[in-house]
């Protein structure tokens, strides 16, 4: 079928088109494939979150990015010459660009241009539900967004039939969205301002409870974690970022009473725009009495991960915190067998299943951290009741450290209404 006939097919179809994206990555002399091939399936991920359908991968060995337009020549060439035949919606770069690279890569490719902050920008906007969220998102998104402003024009321009140019009234335009956009952003900080007013005095009012947070790479399971511990119904969704507003919720194990908060999942190269704008909700873990860093376990990179979740933690101020490991989706993988009982296992079978040594990985991170990990599946419940001793071992420890003379069987009563809202 040539350009023209699918042009005119299109134009007869009314089905809902979904989007279609390629993702572009540069490999660094110390990076493996396995590893770019990992960081490719997380940015398809990220694209099917934002609604898209990833239909190549363009890689490129390069120790650093070319200065205009992040890829060499004959790479860029080669990404347009698939975007026009293929007509793909847009091209997703797994780095973040420069303003001057996403303007001349717009310029060559003349599609849709994101770069990882951006993508993951969008995919928070898409997913905030609060008006707390929604201010937080809008402002980063704004923040990054406004030194490309040019750039974004020129998209503007070729939708409205323009003839693509920059000079004369569209400059004028762009210093009239510059200054509209300036303005957009003294509002929001403005706003965001008095909810964090708001935040901090309802936080005060949480003194004297212990504070749990669950935290995590994102996708691991903490919204499952949190509907399974307090029996409520929050959002739960096999995509990433699925929870962008942070939920807390009263828990009572054994009369001992605390709150539980499930936050935003870290990612890989997370916006710094982000963390800065999303200071309050994350000052729910900063301010929290015990981490609970919940872990896929199925996942092959899960170490990286903690990796990620530990540096960021670090970032924020709060990689001080106590934290209680907790390995998660289990139903998912196999223990290690033993060398007796791996002489019986067919080598293909060894290769495609994903077997994990417990002992050893629980021994290695008790070792590190002083407080032994759990091992459990949200989705099944299994050893969830290990999880929950677990948890109130260690809620206990900072319970008494409010309450020097608490007592087992004391109740600590407190005004649930307050220290919610």
């Amino acid at each position: 079928m040539n350009k023209f006939s699918r042009k005119l097919q299109k134009l007869h179809d009314t089905s809902p088109k979904e989007e279609t994206a390629i993702l572009v990555t540069l490999i660094r002399q110390q990076q493996s494939e396995q590893e770019v091939e990992e960081h490719l399936d997380e940015l398809a991920f990220l694209a099917e979150t934002l609604g898209a359908k990833t239909v190549y991968r363009f890689t490129q060995r390069m120790e650093k990015p070319e200065i205009k337009t992040f890829v060499g020549s004959g790479k860029l060439e080669e990404i347009r010459a698939y975007v026009e035949h293929f007509e793909v919606d847009m091209v997703i770069f797994d780095d973040d660009l420069s303003p001057s690279q996403m303007r001349n890569l717009e310029n060559e490719i003349k599609v849709k241009i994101y770069d990882r902050s951006l993508l993951i920008l969008d995919i928070f906007l898409k997913r905030a539900q609060t008006a707390q969220a929604k201010t937080q998102v809008e402002l980063a998104r704004f923040q990054y967004l406004l030194p490309r402003l040019t750039n974004m024009w020129t998209h503007l321009e070729r939708q409205r039939g323009g003839t693509g140019t920059r000079g004369g009234s569209g400059e004028k335009e762009i210093e009239t969205d510059k200054r509209d956009i300036r303005a957009k952003i003294t509002l929001l900080k403005e706003k965001l301002l008095e909810i964090e007013k708001q935040g901090v005095t309802q936080r005060k009012g949480r003194k004297g409870v212990v504070r749990v947070a669950l935290v995590g790479y994102t996708n691991v399971g903490k919204s499952t974690l949190m509907n399974l511990i307090t029996k409520t119904d929050i959002l739960a969704e096999n995509k990433l970022f699925a929870t962008v507003d942070s939920t807390v919720r009263k828990v009572v194990l054994e009369k001992v009473p605390f709150l539980l908060s499930d936050t935003v999942g870290f990612i890989r190269k997370l916006p710094s725009h982000l963390i800065e704008s999303f200071k309050s909700t994350l000052d729910e873990i900063r301010e929290a009495d015990l981490l609970v860093h919940v872990v896929d376990i199925s996942h092959h990179a899960f170490e990286d991960q903690i990796g990620v979740v530990t540096q960021t933690l670090n970032e924020i101020k709060a990689g001080d915190k106590p934290v209680l490991l907790v390995f998660n989706k289990i139903d998912l993988v196999l223990q290690m067998p033993s060398e007796e009982e791996s002489q019986h296992i067919s080598e293909h079978e060894l290769q495609e299943t994903r077997y994990v040594d417990f002992k050893a990985l629980s021994d290695a991170y008790e070792k590190k951290n002083g407080i032994k990990p759990v091992f459990m599946s949200a989705t099944s419940a299994e050893n969830v009741e290990e999880f929950r001793a677990a948890l109130l071992a260690e809620v206990k420890k900072q319970h008494r450290k409010i309450y020097p003379h608490y007592l087992e069987d004391e109740v600590i009563e407190w005004n649930e209404k307050d220290i919610l809202n």
